[in-house]
């Protein structure tokens, strides 16, 4: 009994150990891939603080131009949310998150009265909303990991269309940002109209540079109020293309995390393990020993009768 005993519990042992082995490579890889989602995010920040500026320059040359691109609409009838996840789990609560968020602005929508269509990035979260019941208008799988630009120019084209061709009033985003390696945070933004840009956080992100004005005579060509509706678009890359690396970054870190977690879990489940099986092992000793002085003893007897 104690030896069957101790056999299953080398088997647990040596099957921990082989999962640990996984967790502890992934944890590996995640971590350094930390790093190169970092230093694309730091990359990509130039062109979109750029991108902000232009967009605030062409803005304040044509106010009127710019009251339907700019803004917030009060009650909207027509939503669009996109929602950016990961296409594998093993990341903690990463997608969750976002999932949530998403459901519940949803449904806040919906109580509303409002009309929402849903497009999804990530692999995981079609199959997550169609067990709801929420329709997802259209996928984007397999770009999470390792988005390009060419990927945020895709998805933007898909969600800003209906926008410009006005059969949308409002475009949400729910992504999940990266603050810090230790800070990751699930926001909802808004996407289109464009958010009129705070000129304290412009100022602050770009080294604390005054923000540029429109100071002067500057001329557009075209004219402010055609230039503003092909800006649009482009702001909506810069801002889809942001989201989806801080995501990248953002998933890496969690994963890293609940791998760590799970090596750690390992290690002490095999200390456990091990304890147990030492205990059985001791127990089938002292058995055998017992067993083995009792024949001793009974043999002595049947002799000495």
């Amino acid at each position: 009994m104690a030896g069957g005993q101790e056999r299953v519990l080398r088997r647990r042992i040596r099957s921990v150990q082989s999962t640990r082995k996984i967790t502890k490579a992934m944890e590996l890889i995640a971590a350094s891939r930390i790093v190169r989602a970092q230093n694309r995010i730091a990359a990509n920040r130039p062109y979109r603080l750029g991108m902000e500026k232009i967009l605030r320059i062409t803005a304040a040359a044509d106010p009127a131009a710019a009251k339907r691109l700019l803004g917030t609409p009060e009650s909207p009838q027509t939503v669009g949310i996109l929602a950016i996840v990961g296409d594998r789990g093993l990341a903690g609560s990463y997608n969750s998150g976002v999932f949530r968020a998403t459901e519940r602005l949803v449904n806040e929508h919906v109580r509303n009265g409002a009309a929402v269509t849903l497009w999804t990035v990530g692999k995981k979260a079609p199959s997550y909303f169609r067990y709801r019941g929420i329709p997802v208008e259209r996928s984007f799988p397999g770009i999470a990991d390792r988005p390009e630009f060419v990927d945020a120019r895709a998805i933007a084209a898909t969600v800003t269309g209906p926008f410009v061709a006005r059969e949308m009033e409002l475009v949400q985003l729910v992504s999940t940002r990266f603050i810090s390696a230790g800070t990751q945070k699930v926001e909802m933004q808004q996407m289109l109209p464009l958010p009129l840009p705070d000129e304290d956080e412009v100022a602050a992100d770009a080294d604390h540079q005054p923000p540029s004005t429109l100071v002067g005579y500057t001329e557009f060509e075209p004219e402010p109020a055609k230039l503003l509706v092909s800006l649009a678009p482009r702001a909506a890359e810069s801002e889809i293309f942001a989201a989806l690396l801080e995501g990248a970054a953002s998933f890496f870190t969690a994963q890293q995390r609940a791998m760590a977690a799970a090596t750690d879990n390992a290690d002490e489940l095999v200390r456990t393990l091990t304890r147990v099986m030492n205990r059985a092992r001791q127990d089938a000793i002292t058995t055998e020993i017992m067993e083995i002085v009792g024949g001793a003893e009974a043999l002595r007897q049947t002799k000495g009768a």
